[in-house]
């Protein structure tokens, strides 16, 4: 059987974060995708959150094809008939080190791709991984077809339904409860009109959120990234609820009913949809971040469900990216060491646990479970936009003193039971 030192199961970024450390240590490295090329089956869309990991290969993000750093945040919460938008901007969120960009993840993950292989990995699109090999419990490699690749270890990161891993036993089955169906379009239009639309300088990028009537009530929310010449235009829906809706085999026209929201058809007016994907995201949280090493093999990236949706903010690929480098790591330590046992690995989830990456997840713990509250997502955005709509009002009858008309509407939809309970759960964010 062909042996390397290591095979990478998986092109995205936690797989090409792995195999761009290992190929720059001299390791011979195949990374595996069953794509048409690197980034073919990637379709976040995309906002990748650069400062955590700008000390991780730092001689890559100068150069890294970025879209927009993202200047300004916008949070719009729809209720029926009336909606309400936040608009939030500082200058260190796009200043001389951004803190976050929009991305493209074919365009990224491609990029990627060559980087490694320019540092000695092969990267081998159209190879779809079968099985996992094992020896006495130990992973020693892999199945694609008739063919049967040896490794010392195996990094498996082939996302976020974890097939292989789970099929092997390594983690879980995954669970509805756990996870989320994501519906996208990328909609192009010219650079002006972008910067005009989100008050944007050129070359700034916006990140817009929404929630409440946009998914029907169900947990979930929309969202929308600015890139270079074009939008990326999506809705994110919780498996659960969807299996829970009576129009479940209609769910993937929840988008194109987003689009025709009267407010949202003014922002995508005049564009080309190029795009549309769907995709599932894990959003479990830590709770169901399984063992992340063992005899022979490491799991990174989605594939390890290191994923956080904190409501107002969305991340993964920078959770991707740091896995891979701290499994490269791992695996270069294993291999001097000559043990690429689970104890030889044991490094990997300790360096996790010391970073970042599982300290952002312990610490949003509670937010799962917390987000699956319905008023999340039906009271409360009609609620706000209910509010702010009365203190706006000039109707034919004289008005009320402004203290009056946010009381009246503060004591009918916040002073009461069920949101007392709401609030005390809350503390836990």
């Amino acid at each position: 059987m062909e042996k390397v030192d290591c095979i990478v199961v998986g092109g995205g970024l936690a797989g090409l974060s792995a195999a761009y450390g290992l190929a720059s240590a001299g390791l011979e490295v195949m990374v595996l995708e069953r794509g048409d090329y690197a980034g073919a089956k990637n379709v976040t869309g995309g906002r990748l959150y650069v400062s955590p990991i700008r000390e991780l290969y730092p001689e890559l993000w100068a150069e890294a094809p970025f879209e927009r750093a993202v200047a300004r945040e916008w949070i719009t919460m729809m209720g029926d008939g009336a909606h309400t938008t936040f608009e939030v901007a500082a200058d260190r969120f796009a200043g001389e080190t951004p803190q976050s960009y929009t991305v493209l993840r074919a365009r990224l993950d491609q990029w990627l791709a060559e980087k490694a292989g320019e540092k000695g990995a092969m990267v081998v699109p159209k190879m779809k991984v079968d099985e996992l090999l094992r020896r006495e419990g130990r992973v020693i490699g892999i199945r694609a077809g008739d063919d049967e690749i040896g490794a010392d270890v195996t990094v498996i990161a082939e996302g976020v339904l974890g097939l292989l891993a789970s099929g092997a036993g390594l983690r879980a089955e995954p669970a509805e409860r756990d996870h989320a169906v994501g519906f996208k379009e990328v909609i192009e239009l010219p650079p002006a009109t972008i910067e005009d639309r989100w008050h944007l300088n050129p070359g700034e990028g916006a990140a817009h959120l929404f929630m409440g009537a946009v998914t029907k009530g169900m947990l979930g929310g929309g969202f929308l990234y600015t890139n270079k010449e074009s939008i990326s235009l999506g809705l994110v829906v919780g498996m659960a609820a969807l299996k829970q809706d009576p129009d479940q085999g209609k769910c993937f026209s929840l988008l194109d009913e987003f689009k025709e929201m009267p407010q949202i058809r003014p922002l995508v007016a005049g564009g080309t949809v190029a795009e549309y994907s769907a995709h599932a995201i894990a959003e479990g949280g830590i709770a169901q971040v399984p063992r992340l090493y063992g005899d022979g093999y490491v799991l990174a990236g989605d594939t390890a469900g290191l994923s956080l949706n904190a409501l107002v903010t969305v991340r993964g690929m920078d959770f991707a990216i740091a896995s891979g480098y701290h499994a490269a790591q791992a695996v270069l330590a294993a291999k001097k060491a000559g043990d690429c046992s689970a104890a030889g690995l044991a490094g990997y989830e300790q360096s996790l646990r010391q970073s970042f990456v599982l300290k952002d997840l312990e610490t949003a713990r509670h937010i799962p479970r917390i987000i699956e509250n319905p008023r999340l997502f039906t009271h409360y955005p009609q609620a706000v936009s209910r509010l702010l709509e009365s203190v706006f009002t000039i109707g034919p009858q004289p008005s009320r003193r402004l203290v009056k008309t946010l009381w009246r509407g503060v004591r009918k939809d916040f002073l009461n039971v069920a949101t007392l309970k709401d609030a005390w759960q809350m503390r836990k964010l």
